[in-house]
């Protein structure tokens, strides 16, 4: 499915630059939230965090995707509702080489949205309304396969992981300035002595924290992107469905008064890459697998089709679609 090796190969360097990359950061976020039990509590609080980080890096809870889903209202399609999602689904789930295929759901909503919960074990993607009636199956399928990457490499449990030392360092950072508080009439008679680059250090310790987050989510974005493009063989698709995306967002109020909407946010302040730059690195890779790699692709997509759309959904007085 991939071409030829020599292709192939360029694509597994990237997905190795972007491993190591999520490594490195979950190591950093560890790392200085090590730092920071040791800034307050000495070797002792030291030892307590990495008895708790090993912990928490084994027991790290998955929610349960159906719960998940219930909380957007989801509604599951059964197998054979879409009989084109569901071949999809079977054949990126055998190319990902997953023990289980993902259940699929139906977001009710008039908003482009895709996304995926679970880990390789027990897995949901949801497709919103939106997406299904406005992107073709070439599109649909290249978004698939991005949230059946997510699934292969269990990003949501590494997401979960940071989020919860990202959480610990907020509490430690709150800790330490509640410390000085307390403290601080003995600082002020000059019974104590503090040092300001820790309370400097602790002020900034969250925002440290939150920026090395974002960019985790940034990376596992970019090799999800390449892995779905690679499980594809077909790294244009997912191009078009990203540019799609981004022209339809917002209304056609908001295109009419704001033609230039959207301040852009500072790209360390982003969960994910701009549209821009995801569709640069599809299209880099695009001539590195090789024609050969769309040919089952091209297959699949030949003998099927989705099925006429229905009426859009529509919210009842009681809050439900539908």
């Amino acid at each position: 499915m991939n071409g030829d090796g020599k292709n192939a190969h360029p694509v597994r360097m990237h997905l190795l630059s972007n491993a190591m990359q999520s490594a490195v950061l979950i190591g950093f976020m560890g790392s200085f939230l090590a730092l920071l039990g040791w800034l307050i509590w000495g070797a002792g609080g030291l030892v307590i965090l990495l008895v708790l980080g090993a912990l928490a890096t084994l027991f790290n809870p998955a929610l349960s995707p159906d719960w998940v889903m219930r909380l957007y209202g989801a509604r599951k399609l059964t197998r054979g509702r879409v009989p084109a999602l569901d071949q999809v689904r079977d054949w990126l789930a055998e190319q990902a080489g997953l023990s289980r295929t993902p259940t699929l759901y139906l977001i009710p909503s008039r908003v482009m949205n895709a996304f995926s919960v679970g880990t390789r074990g027990g897995s949901a993607i949801a497709l919103s309304d939106a997406m299904i009636r406005r992107l073709s199956l070439r599109e649909l399928v290249g978004v698939m396969g991005h949230e059946i990457s997510h699934i292969r490499h269990n990003d949501l449990w590494v997401m979960g992981l940071a989020d919860l030392f990202s959480r610990l360092t907020s509490l430690l950072s709150f800790t330490g300035q509640l410390l000085l508080f307390i403290n601080l009439p003995l600082l002020l008679l000059g019974e104590v002595v503090i040092n300001w680059g820790i309370i400097a250090l602790l002020i900034i310790a969250p925002l440290v924290s939150a920026l090395a987050q974002l960019a985790l989510s940034r990376t596992r974005e970019y090799a999800a992107d390449l892995e779905g493009a690679r499980l594809t063989g077909d790294p244009e698709g997912l191009a078009l469905a990203l540019q799609r995306i981004e022209r339809e967002q917002g209304g056609w109020l908001e295109h009419i008064l704001m033609p230039g909407r959207r301040v852009p946010e500072p790209s360390l302040l982003r969960t994910h890459p701009s549209t821009a730059e995801r569709v640069e690195r599809l299209q880099a890779i695009e001539a590195e697998l090789g024609e050969s790699a769309k040919l089952p692709l091209a297959e699949l997509l030949h003998r099927l089709d989705l099925p006429e759309a229905q009426r859009p959904p529509r919210r009842r007085i009681w809050g439900v679609w539908w």
